[in-house]
């Protein structure tokens, strides 16, 4: 797998995978944590980065780096009063990397994604999630109405995100483990996935526009949940 950008090559030096070489264009190769990580180094063009990339956001480097490994969810379910962002449906990577970007830096526990309509863990999500992926676990579940039940079960409570519920995020107690669950633009969560939840929240609008991204609600929501937080 090829990954691009300076956050997310950086980050996977840093992180769980094996990062098997590199290659640097323009001023990359020069910076001190290229220099110093002890993978080989290419130095080519901009436009050779751009062709193993196969995208124009490279920023002068991509690297080789192993498949990502998902987590198994069980081990997010029992952590100790986790915090988990589960998604249904969100099938854009740029979405579903800026989730997993707030999710990381908020200090939630997980994200989960459905296998079928979704997006995975790609190159675009890791350059989104300017690397945080390389650090966030992600679990991939066959059914996410099913994995709500389990959590449910594992005493997490389960929160859907739903614009103008009557319960608002800041009515919640968020002490323990919970599941912040938000559905895919303009379709919002499917009817099974929102009956598995426990209640619906939302978020206060005071101004002229009628909703948030789906990625701005995930922050504020998760940032809400692990706030107060050691």
């Amino acid at each position: 797998m090829i990954v691009y950008g300076r956050n997310p090559v950086r980050e996977a030096l840093r992180g769980r995978r094996r990062v098997a070489r590199i290659w640097a264009a323009g001023s990359a190769p020069r910076e001190p944590w290229v220099q110093e990580t002890g993978v080989p180094v290419s130095i080519v063009s901009a436009e050779d980065v751009e062709r193993l990339a196969g995208s124009r956001e490279h920023q002068g480097i991509c690297a080789e780096v192993s498949a990502f490994c998902y987590a198994a969810e069980a081990e997010l379910l029992g952590a100790r009063a986790p915090v988990l962002v589960a998604l249904d449906q969100v099938q854009d990577p740029q979405n579903l990397g800026a989730i997993c970007r707030s999710a990381e830096c908020a200090g939630a526990t997980g994200v989960v994604i459905p296998e079928r309509r979704s997006a995975e863990v790609t190159a675009a999500v890791c350059k989104a999630s300017a690397g945080a992926v390389e650090h966030l676990p992600v679990a991939r579940v066959r059914n996410l109405a099913d994995f709500l039940s389990e959590a449910k079960q594992a005493g997490l409570w389960c929160y859907g995100a739903q614009a103008g519920a009557a319960l608002r995020y800041d009515q919640v107690d968020w002490s323990g483990g919970s599941a912040i669950v938000l559905g895919s633009e303009g379709r919002g969560l499917r009817p099974r996935v929102a009956g598995a939840c426990d209640a619906m929240v939302s978020i206060p609008l005071r101004g002229r526009i009628e909703s948030l991204s789906v990625s701005a609600t995930a922050a504020v929501l998760v940032y809400a949940a692990t706030s107060g937080r050691a």
